[in-house]
């Protein structure tokens, strides 16, 4: 009996499982000190290509928050002199009915722009909201460290990053200082996601060889984050903290497999390559493979 390829599959059940009864909306489970961009106002994290561009603003501002031109003055603030925003793409597919009763689909674009905090005057402080990290006393967990440690080709890991991210230019992975999660093993199942970005890279599996568009929200794009994920939660199962991490995954890819009208054949392609993926980072271990004891891991799972 091959006991990994049982893990594997029971993992993808318990995806496929929560899929199916629907899952809460994925959060970020970290709080650095600058924070993800978003709105102010509505406190909403931009995303898509906004994201990215924005991210970098953060970066060169130290402020997380964006507004409108109408959302400073109606917070009795404005422009500083000499500032300039930022674009904001968006856009959605509108459907509209034909004569003949069928479905015509017409892309809507607009963009509006954004200011940083930064960039603004005379708002009251008590109307801006904190950007304190969250912090705790972080206690890491041993069989997933383990796991970390002894991995011989691991790439090196950044700390203290706004944000988690694999750069594979030069095949790092950033992640913020582990203090800021909300839970150690949230860490960790974040960790895992950016590590099995890395096994892609042409001096391991070659896998990016093969998923080359990596524009955001392209196939390959989201099916490289579905395998992020995917192995991810394989990985907590094996190291005994998916009770804490497996709906944050599924909410996750949940998020991604909509693009595909949650196709599970895609889902499943994709947890065939994760597999590849984890195989890879267990075949490379210093010390013998962490999973031990596929029973207990049966039973812990009977439990999730």
């Amino acid at each position: 009996m091959n006991s990994s390829f049982d893990i594997y599959e029971m993992v993808t059940n318990l995806i496929i499982e929560r899929l199916e009864k629907g899952v809460v909306p994925w959060q970020m489970p970290w709080k650095a000190e600058t924070g993800l961009p978003q709105n102010m106002v509505n406190k909403k994290i931009y995303r898509g290509f906004n994201f990215w561009l924005l991210l970098t603003v953060v970066d060169q501002y130290g402020s997380p928050f964006f507004l409108t031109f109408n959302q400073v003055k109606e917070l009795g603030g404005h422009i500083l002199k000499g500032e300039k925003g930022f674009p904001v793409v968006f856009w959605k597919i509108l459907e509209s009915e034909k004569k003949d009763g069928s479905i015509d689909h017409i892309p809507f674009l607009r963009y509006y722009t954004v200011f940083n905090l930064k960039q603004t005057g005379g708002i009251d402080e008590s109307k801006i909201p904190s950007t304190e990290a969250y912090d705790h006393d972080f206690d890491p967990i041993g069989q997933a460290e383990r796991l970390i440690e002894c991995w011989t080709d691991i790439p090196e890991i950044r700390f203290n990053q706004s944000h988690a991210f694999y750069a594979p230019s030069g095949d790092y992975v950033g992640m913020p200082n582990p203090r800021t999660f909300f839970r150690n093993e949230q860490y960790y199942s974040t960790l895992f996601h950016e590590l099995v970005h890395s096994t892609g890279h042409i001096n391991r599996t070659r896998r990016h060889e093969k998923l080359t568009d990596h524009r955001f929200g392209s196939q390959d794009y989201s099916q490289e984050e579905l395998i992020a994920e995917m192995g991810a939660a394989f990985l907590c199962h094996m190291t005994g903290i998916q009770n804490a991490t497996i709906e944050n995954s599924a909410a996750y890819i949940k998020s991604w497999i909509g693009k595909f009208k949650e196709d599970k054949k895609m889902l499943l392609a994709a947890s065939s390559m994760a597999q590849k993926a984890v195989d890879y980072i267990l075949e490379h271990q210093s010390f013998p493979n962490p999973v031990t004891d596929v029973e207990s891991v049966d039973q812990e799972a009977e439990a999730v």
